[in-house]
């Protein structure tokens, strides 16, 4: 009997073994079959086991495959098909909660969501089912009303209401209720518009509105009052401005987002004439009420170009403890749970990591946009965009964007 010898190939495993080497598919693939060690016995490759996910790193399929959600197209790929949400459906509401969302900056803020989830708390009731309607003035930007929880839309096109014309909505609204007779009315208690119209709106149908509601049913309606020190119960009214977190927003369905037209709007003589946005320093804006804030950590070594893309960017300046504590910006501007809570809609942080203090002083931020050199740090891993590169060189590359943008606008001018 003659025995054939098997010789180990040190050199082919670990190119096997390494992914990156420019051999690795062809050989790895070779090795699809029964793989047999020195002394000529069959072994199982522990290296052929799994999959490489889209981020490069090797994944193993304990399912075997039989997730319902995974599906495997060859070795190296995995695609992950989300469940489909259900979708509600309200053909013949039985009545109506109309939601008058903020949109502030064209799309739906935390707290127009959670209003929105409001109001379906308010529409199912035992017996009867309700709709919810939104009514959107203006052109917006928001594409997942359906995921937010709209079931009618009602929406005023049209320049005229997009400047500051709180009477011109106002006639717009006392045309709904004509038409739509709704059951509650539901407003953001917010700076952006939402506590002035419903607060417009109750005057004109003699209503007493709840404000700074935040515990709502078909029965009750709970108002934070005395700076958020004391809590007032009251029978629910036909016209709420509800308070940040009011209620859980909508996330396991999709509504159908119906169109529905209003009749003739009622005339309405204005007073009030928008002669656009005043000229403000963005550094004198508090920095708990500043939307957009740029803000500057230890990666920062050029301070005079930072400052400068503030300005242009027309952003507040904020800073991280360790910046403040180098001196290179003032007490007041420091972001984080031991400087101040801010609640900006962007967020711009350039050479901060991101420290525990900080991460929960912008954890209101509604979009997070990160500059840093270590694509592993803590805020790069938070931010819905980052930019990994030296700060210095990011922020003269975005200056000459700004430049270029502002002089092709002045040319189509």
């Amino acid at each position: 009997m003659t025995t054939v010898a098997h010789r180990r190939d040190p050199r082919t495993e670990w190119i096997i073994r390494n992914r990156l080497h420019p051999q690795h598919e062809a050989l790895f693939a070779s090795q699809n079959g029964p793989v047999r060690g020195p002394t000529g016995l069959i072994r199982k490759n522990p290296h052929n086991v799994g999959f490489i996910g889209p981020n490069g790193l090797k994944r193993i399929d304990r399912l075997e495959g039989n997730s319902s959600n995974v599906i495997s197209i060859n070795r190296q790929v995995r695609q992950v098909i989300e469940p489909e949400k259900p979708l509600h459906k309200v053909e013949q509401p039985d009545f109506h909660i109309l939601v008058v969302p903020d949109l502030a900056g064209g799309r739906l803020t935390e707290q127009d969501k959670d209003v929105l989830g409001q109001a379906h708390t308010l529409a199912n009731v035992e017996g009867s089912k309700g709709a919810v309607v939104a009514v959107i003035f203006g052109e917006h930007r928001e594409t997942g009303l359906d995921q937010a929880g709209v079931d009618r839309l009602i929406h005023l096109e049209g320049s005229d209401y997009e400047d500051y014309c709180p009477e011109l909505k106002l006639a717009a609204l006392a045309t709904i209720e004509q038409q739509l007779s709704p059951k509650h009315w539901l407003f953001p208690d917010s700076i952006h518009g939402g506590a002035d119209l419903g607060s417009r709106l109750a005057a004109t149908l003699g209503e007493r509105p709840a404000v700074q509601a935040w515990q709502v049913n078909n029965q009750q309606a709970t108002c934070r009052a005395a700076s958020d020190s004391i809590d007032i119960n009251r029978e629910t009214p036909k016209i709420l401005l509800l308070a940040e977190e009011c209620a859980d927003a909508v996330d396991e369905t999709r509504h159908e987002v119906l169109p529905v037209t209003v009749d003739e709007l009622i005339g309405t003589q204005t007073t009030l004439t928008d002669h656009g946005f005043m000229a403000v320093d963005p550094n004198s804006i508090p920095l708990a009420e500043a939307e957009f804030i740029l803000a500057a950590g230890n990666g920062v070594s050029n301070w005079d170009l930072f400052h400068e893309a503030a300005e242009q960017l027309g952003a507040t300046e904020g800073a991280s403890r360790v910046a403040v504590d180098n001196g290179h910006m003032p007490r007041f501007r420091q972001v984080g749970a031991t400087g101040t809570w801010v609640t900006a809609s962007v967020y711009l942080a350039v050479g901060i990591s991101g420290a525990i203090q900080h991460m929960q002083g912008i954890g209101q931020c509604q979009t997070v946009i990160a500059i840093n050199t270590d694509a592993n740090c803590d805020m790069v891993k938070r931010a819905n965009l980052s930019v990994i590169g030296d700060s210095e060189e990011v922020l003269k590359e975005l200056l000459l964007l700004i430049k270029e943008y502002r002089e092709a606008l002045s040319h189509a001018a």
